[in-house]
């Protein structure tokens, strides 16, 4: 719940943000000079960009969520009783074994989407965030196909 409201609030501020900019934009559009209209319309579309990435994240945690807690109803999900270091982060090698199992899980049954998000988990553990992500964004694409 405590990471929900951290979002709400960043959300709220990037509105805010976006207004802010949107608001100057039109005003620099509002100047008629060329140099003024091609700035303004530049400030523009750059919230507009930001809040179509905000959104994409927004709908992707949303996504990776609900797929996660399917599987925790079936008790589909890997028990977290890996080994850590002093500070806290997993042991490398207990990550990599986990990756190695559940990459194997991937291979023997790759159209399904319970071993792609429990391979992203083992991403994470082993400390690769960006395969990770890339691996839970398939496994909530098999999620959307098979529905």
């Amino acid at each position: 719940m405590r990471t929900k409201i951290v979002v709400a609030v960043a959300c709220a501020a990037l509105l805010f943000y976006f207004v802010l900019i949107g608001r100057t934009g039109v005003q620099l559009i509002g100047t008629g000079q060329w140099a003024g209209v091609l700035i303004g319309i530049a400030v523009i579309i750059l919230p507009l960009v930001g809040a179509w990435a905000v959104a994409r994240e927004l709908l992707f945690g949303r996504a990776t969520e609900r797929l996660g807690r399917e599987l925790a109803e079936r008790g589909e999900l890997p028990v977290d009783d890996l080994e850590r270091t002093a500070t806290g982060r997993v042991d490398r090698a207990a990550g990599q074994a986990m990756f190695e199992r559940y990459r194997a899980e991937v291979e023997a049954a790759p159209g399904d989407p319970g071993p792609w998000y429990r391979l992203a988990i083992a991403y994470d553990a082993a400390g690769d965030r960006k395969r990770g992500r890339a691996a839970a964004r398939h496994a909530v694409k098999l999620r959307a196909q098979q529905r």
